[in-house]
């Protein structure tokens, strides 16, 4: 299993909340990463194709609003199991990480 970039981890990040729309994952992802990560809504939008291909997102339902189509999607199954080992991963790294840090004296605390 390769690694997850951050946009991705974000992106499953935010609908591990419960199914959204694009741009409320486009700013939950801004909310979650303080500011740190903006997604352009091409770029998600190709991510969300990615994810439904990859079977970790699906879409969840569709509205109208203001004459345009807003489409839902949410985690699937698969996807939440994919987030858990990731969060997994980066935490044993960060843990790894911190230790390294208190035994050279600069802190840091997991």
């Amino acid at each position: 299993m390769r690694q997850m970039q951050e946009p991705t981890f974000l992106i499953l990040t935010a609908l591990a909340a419960g199914p959204q729309h694009g741009y409320g994952v486009i700013t939950d992802v801004e909310r979650i990463s303080d500011g740190q990560v903006r997604l352009r809504a091409g770029t998600l939008y190709a991510a969300f194709d990615r994810l439904q291909e990859e079977g970790l997102i699906t879409e969840d339902r569709e509205e109208i609003v203001d004459g345009r189509v807003r489409r839902y999607y949410r985690l699937t199954g698969d996807g939440a199991a994919r987030l858990a080992a990731e969060a997994e991963r980066m935490r044993r790294h960060a843990k790894a990480a911190t230790a390294r840090l208190r035994a050279i004296g600069l802190g840091g605390t997991a």
